[in-house]
This record gives C-alpha cells, structure tokens and sequence, in this order.
C-alpha cells in the first residue's frame, strides 16, 4: 500500500506549523486588539483568535525582510486591514509600486498586478502568494488579438486595461484603469481608439466619450454576473437604498445605479456621503472591508466572490514572506515597452 506524497503546499504548511506557534492564541488576539477594533463589525472574535498568529508573525517579518506588502480592494478583511501596507485599486497599488523603498514588495492581489510591480521595479523581488490566482479579463487576449485589431483600425491607438498581462501591456500604446480610462482614451489622438480587454468598460466609456470605442469583448467573472434585473429587486427589497457600481459592469447595470466608478472611486464616494443603505454592485470583500470602516451603514451585500482573488490567504502570504516565494517574473523583452504603457498612464494622472 502506497501513500500519497506530500504536496508542496501541505510540506510549506508543515515547515510553518514547525517554525510558528500559529495555534489559535487569545493571548495574540489581545495584543492584536487595536487591528480587531477595526474590523470587529465583520470578524467574530474566535475568528480573529485564528487570524491574530498569522497577523503577528507576518508584520514581525516584513520588518525583519525588508518588505511592504500592497493589497488590492478585494481582499479579505484580515489581510486588507490586518496586515497590508498599502491598499488601493490598480491604479493606486501601481504607483505605490514606484514610491515603497523596501527591496521586497508583496503583492496581495491577482497576478498581472505582481507582474505590474515587477515591470515598474525590476531590480526589486516581488513576491505573490499563489501564482495561480490570475484573471479571467487578463486571459482573455493574446497579443496576436491586438495585431488583428491595429490592422482593422489603422493609425488607432491601443488603450489596454491594467487588468492584463506582462504581453499585453507590452503591445499597448498606454494603459489605463476603471478610475482613469476615461480620461486616458479622450487624451489619445485620432478619432477611434482600441480599448481591450473589458467590453462592459469600454462601453461604457464610450458612452462618455467623444471618441469612437472599438473594444475587445473580454469580461470580468465577477461583474459579468450582475443583472439589471437584480439591481431593480434589490430597489424593491429595500426601498431608500443607494447603488452604486464597477464600470466593469454591463451597462445596463451602470445604467440602474446611483454612481459608477473603479474601486477607490466607490469607496471614497460612500466615505463621503455616508448612505443609510448601499449595495456595492462588484466583489464581496469590498463591502466587507469598507463596512469595517462605517458601522453606521447598513451594507446589502450581493455576493460574487472572485475565486482568483480569494486564493490570497494569510498563510500563503506568511509562506512568502518566510520562504521568498513565489517570484515574480518578466522576460526582459517586455520589461521597456511593457513599462513604457503603465509609466505613460501613471504620468497622466500625475498631471491632474
């Protein structure tokens, strides 16, 4: 009788469990306490007794390694507010990639957002988790789709989401993200534009713009799943309820919500003007992260989970930092031309 071999992953957990005490520790979950009064609203407290190891071993050894780590929006509250450095949407997590002094940056987030960090830094280590958490948009295209579509549109220039590949970026002209696409497709010259990979994005840019959009139809798994339909129940379930939504969205979504805009946009906008009641149309973690922050609000969640997103874990994240895996890599051929398009669009909102 043969036993199965030990994976990876369970030896790198067991190499943990022998190096940390990372049992559930009241005794941590108390000297913890300043991080838990944030998120108590959204964490039961055996929870944070769980987390408070982990937590406590990861920001003890990001000193020690000279490391800062940068955690998207979605992520879970426990890593988001427990043990992040910097949090943000694309856009803000690129051009913190270009500001941290540390020499190791963690990348809490998908993989084209690691790749971003290493094509803005490559002479620094940039570590993720999991490199299997990539992107259903990112995906979606391939640098012979981009060819195809110059050659259909001559002389336009190639406006391609953050939310893409090292290849990708390489072949654009710029990038942009939800919070600036916009503003980066009205500063091109010519009369047309080529947006990819986000269909629902660029449509709904092009209803704002003076220029002509053609786009590529990639999607994103979580917000491809939104209806106007459910928008219009969660109105009739709730009535006095504010919605507001991801420009990654279907626009006929957009077009039943109170506002629209990327991540830091929605989260700034409900800081602001502090409804009673708010469905946040885009990942679950977001309203949990945000709901942290404003008990006050009552946060009807519709919850599609990016499964992506949610193979970012604390214990993955200690594994990184303890082992200095898992790199991230960018083949030199792509570094200049790839950094080219993200350093344009950081200039321009530099400018604003």
């Amino acid at each position: 009788m043969f036993m199965n071999a030990t994976t990876p992953r369970e030896a790198a957990r067991a190499e943990l469990e022998a190096t940390y005490d990372l049992a559930p520790s009241l005794a941590l979950a108390r000297e913890t306490a300043d991080i838990y009064e944030t998120v108590k609203s959204v964490i039961p407290e055996p929870d944070w007794a769980m987390h408070a190891p982990y937590i406590a071993a990861i920001n003890r050894l990001k000193a020690e390694k000279d490391a800062v780590i940068l955690a998207h929006n979605y992520m879970t509250p426990e890593i988001f507010h427990g043990i992040s450095d910097v949090r943000g949407d694309s856009l803000q997590l690129a051009i913190a990639a270009t500001e941290v002094s540390q020499q190791t940056i963690v990348q809490c987030g998908v993989h084209f957002m690691a790749e971003t960090s290493k094509i803005l830094n490559p002479e620094k280590t940039v570590l993720i988790p999991d490199s299997r958490a990539g992107c259903s948009l990112a995906s979606s295209i391939k640098p012979a789709d981009i060819a195809k579509m110059r050659a259909d549109y001559p002389g336009a220039e190639v406006v391609s989401y953050v939310n893409t590949t090292a290849e990708i970026k390489a072949v654009s002209d710029i990038c942009c993200t939800s919070s600036n696409a916009l503003e980066i497709v009205e500063s091109r010259e010519g009369d047309t534009v080529i947006m990819t990979p986000d269909g629902y994005l660029a449509q709904n840019v092009a209803k704002e713009s003076r220029k002509r959009v053609v786009y590529w139809e990639g999607a994103c798994i979580v917000h491809e799943q939104f209806t106007a339909e459910e928008l219009r129940q969660f109105r009739e379930d709730y009535p006095g309820i504010t919605i507001i939504a991801h420009p990654e969205c279907p626009p006929n979504v957009i077009a039943e919500a109170d506002f629209s805009g990327s991540t830091a946009a929605m989260i700034g906008w409900v800081k602001k003007n502090r409804p009673e009641k708010v469905v946040m149309v885009t990942e679950c973690s977001m309203s949990d992260n945000v709901a942290a922050e404003l008990p006050e609000t009552n946060f009807i969640r519709p919850c599609n989970i990016c499964p992506h997103m949610k193979r970012i874990t604390l214990e993955n994240i200690l594994w990184s930092l303890h082992s200095g895996g898992e790199k991230v890599e960018v083949a030199d051929h792509l570094l200049e031309p790839a950094r080219r398009a993200v350093e344009r669009m950081i200039a321009i909102n530099r400018q604003d």
